[in-house]
């Protein structure tokens, strides 16, 4: 059983700050372990990653290899059924272009998909590049419309 006699401070007291130019029996006298001359030495240096002294940084000598799609690669906006119920009236077109208008797309949009988090009862045609598994479902039970690109 643990009571408060039994406990413990386990933790570490924080390091003093080191006082620097206090002479030379402080082991940080006069330079004030900057050492001699060079941009280390002076006020306002900073160290950059990687860097080595003027010397060709590591990471600059070794090869790039492989390729990477990442930078090509064109991210589709998703929408939740839940969120089309909320926004849509019946009879209305679900598509990149009425989502912009209604102000849930902004800027430059590569696509479309419908993620199945929520419930749409109301009948609208949906226009998307891709569908969800879990949308799909629900979509095809409700026997609602939609046209993919997939």
């Amino acid at each position: 059983m643990i009571t408060l006699a039994s406990l413990k401070n386990t933790s570490r007291p924080c390091k003093g700050r080191i006082r620097v130019g206090r002479g030379p029996g402080s082991g940080k006298g006069k330079t004030c372990g900057r050492g001699e001359k060079g941009a280390g030495s002076r006020a306002g240096y900073k160290r950059r990653y990687g860097y080595e002294g003027g010397q060709f940084r590591m990471f600059m000598k070794l090869p790039i290899r492989g390729f990477s799609n990442a930078r090509f690669r064109k991210d589709l906006e998703a929408v939740n059924l839940g969120q089309i119920e909320q926004m849509f009236k019946d009879g209305d077109v679900v598509n990149v272009q009425t989502l912009s208008e209604r102000g849930f797309l902004r800027g430059k949009v590569h696509g479309l998909k419908i993620l199945g988090k929520g419930e749409l009862k109301k009948n609208v045609t949906i226009e998307a590049d891709a569908v969800s598994r879990g949308a799909r479902e629900k979509l095809q039970q409700s026997k609602i419309a939609f046209k993919t690109a997939e």
